[in-house]
Parts: C-alpha cells; structure tokens; sequence
C-alpha cells in the first residue's frame, strides 16, 4: 500500500543525501564526492568477485562520472595552477584505469584507484577550513576570541593620565 521497505529506507537515505549536500561547504562537498567515488569503486570490486558484470559496470561507470563530472569539472585550472592541472592528469588517468580495470576484470586496478582516491581525500581532509577543523577549533577555545569592532558601540578611554 505505501510501498515496499526498501525503497521507503532508500528515499529516506536520498532525502539525508540531498540534504547534507545543501548544507554542506564547498569543501565539504569535495570530500563527499571523494568518498562517492571511493564508495562506487568498492562496490565495484564486490560486484568483480561476485561475477556480476552488469552491476560491476554500473558502479564503475559511477565512480567516473564521480570522477570527471565532479572532481575534475570542480577544478579551477586558472586560478589553480599547477596543482589544478597535476590533480586534472591524476583524475585522467584514474577514469582510464577504471575503463581498463573493468575491461579487463582487475581487481588489483580498482584498489589502486581506491587507494589514489583515499590519499587525495585524507590530503585534503587536512586542509580542512578552521571552522570545520576540530584542531583549529579547540586551539581558539584556548585563545581568547578578538572583539569585533563596533564603531557606534561606547569605547574606553586608553589615555593615560600623568
């Protein structure tokens, strides 16, 4: 009558999906898209050892589309520079070792792109805006908070008398 568990669970992990992507920075959706890609790459290596070769190619062809319609289509090569074109020949080369780890059935392939995937997405973990990283976060609980300026607000006089 109002439809089946798994799809009402599905719907509902769609909805948290979509709903932490609106919320999320624009750094944070960068590391959303890392752990996609890294999510379709290890469903993928399961489908491999299951024989299942049509749901291997479907989340596969995921992990590219993560790859070169997310990552790489993010990247600002002008203002990025060198680093934007490095991490643009690394995302190449990881959508055409998954095209050949899926021609050719090869796990091996896979888990290299997953580990290439996991490194850039720790890397930038750790770069992590200071209002997302908790380190940052617990040094300014240490350091007192500078008073923003307000020039309407009553001031006190720093004169010394003599």
């Amino acid at each position: 009558m109002f439809g089946s568990t798994p799809s009402g669970a599905n719907a509902y992990a769609k909805v948290g999906v979509e709903t932490g992507v609106v919320a999320a920075s624009p750094h944070k959706l960068i590391v959303m898209l890392f752990e996609g890609a890294m999510v379709a790459v290890a469903s993928a290596v399961q489908h491999m050892q299951a024989g299942e070769v049509a749901k291997k190619g479907e989340a596969i062809s995921k992990a590219i589309s993560i790859i070169d319609n997310g990552l790489r289509a993010s990247l600002d090569k002008k203002v990025g520079g060198e680093i934007a074109l490095n991490l643009d020949a690394l995302y190449e080369y990881m959508s055409r070792r998954l095209v050949i780890a899926n021609l050719k059935n090869q796990p091996q392939v896979l888990d290299e792109v997953y580990q290439l995937l996991k490194g850039l997405k720790d890397a930038w973990e750790a770069i992590t805006p200071s209002a997302e990283n908790p380190g940052q976060q617990a040094q300014a609980q240490i350091a007192p908070k500078a008073q923003a300026y307000d020039a309407l607000s009553p001031q006190t006089s720093r004169l010394v008398k003599a």
